[in-house]
């Protein structure tokens, strides 16, 4: 097993699983801009690990995260206006990164949530692929109580996964709703008691499919969600073309026909 923690981040990598945890518990894991900056830099991280099969993102204590940290961010200005500035390669500033970098990696990335679940925790929320949450855990698009709108690729992300006239109507006015609200509004895949033992079980259900198979079809739904069906067919086309001469859909497919469990290579890309 792998660790590292650094700026109130902590990440281990065992048995192809890495599990990411906002470390900043006497706080609510309230965001800094510190903490932002090592998540967007751990996504890069895990991005090159091919032998990677999921992620788990938490947060440490009570709470998943409770928001920016207003107060800590204000005290250095400089640096809130140096994360303002988007990478020229990636179009994502700090910010949006730390949110948005989850969508860039190969695998299935699952988060699981507890108590609070506020502004820029959520949004980094919305970056997973899955949500699992307690019924009673706390979700609010919160920036509308300070008069802003979310900018770490909430808007984006909110409207995939609820519709555009439900992004709106969290957006406008920061309602808080429960964890088995934001299951029937779509914030959120499954209700659990014990979230981070069901995201675990997730994890590992995933790792029983061909892992190029499944980036494939995270790279899929990723690159194509707004694009033309003609372009969305061609994409189909290559992707499928590229996993019938793949070892590990051959494996797939020779552990199907026996009946056993495969034993995957790492993936491609």
């Amino acid at each position: 097993m792998t660790s590292r923690s650094a700026r109130n981040i902590t990440c281990t990598v065992d048995e192809g699983v890495a599990r990411v945890w906002l470390d900043r518990p006497d706080k609510l894991n309230g965001l800094t801009l510190d903490m932002l900056a090592e998540l967007a830099a751990t996504s890069r991280r895990l991005r090159q690990d091919k032998s990677l099969r999921g992620v788990v993102l938490t947060g440490a204590g009570e709470s998943f995260s409770a928001g920016l940290d207003l107060g800590a961010a204000l005290r250095n200005p400089p640096q809130v206006a140096r994360s303002f500035i988007p990478s020229l390669l990636r179009g994502t500033n700090v910010f949006q990164e730390a949110a948005w970098g989850w969508r860039r990696l190969a695998v299935p990335v699952v988060a699981a949530v507890q108590g609070h679940c506020y502004g820029g925790g959520l949004q980094i929320a919305l970056g997973a692929d899955f949500r699992i949450s307690t019924p009673d855990a706390q979700w609010s698009v919160l920036e509308a109580k300070w008069g802003l709108i979310p900018d770490m690729a909430g808007i984006r992300s909110l409207a995939q996964v609820v519709g555009m006239d439900t992004a709106k109507l969290l957006t406008m006015t920061g309602d808080t709703v429960s964890g088995s609200r934001a299951h029937e509004l779509g914030l959120v895949t499954e209700v659990a008691d014990d979230p981070m033992s069901a995201a675990d079980e997730l994890v590992e259900r995933l790792k029983t499919r061909s892992p190029d198979a499944v980036a494939a079809a995270k790279r899929l739904f990723e690159g194509t969600w707004n694009s033309s069906p003609r372009r969305t067919f061609a994409r189909e086309r290559a992707e499928q073309l590229a996993l019938l001469v793949n070892v590990n859909t051959r494996i797939a497919r020779e552990a199907a026909l026996k009946r056993s469990t495969p034993v995957f290579t790492a993936r491609k890309r």
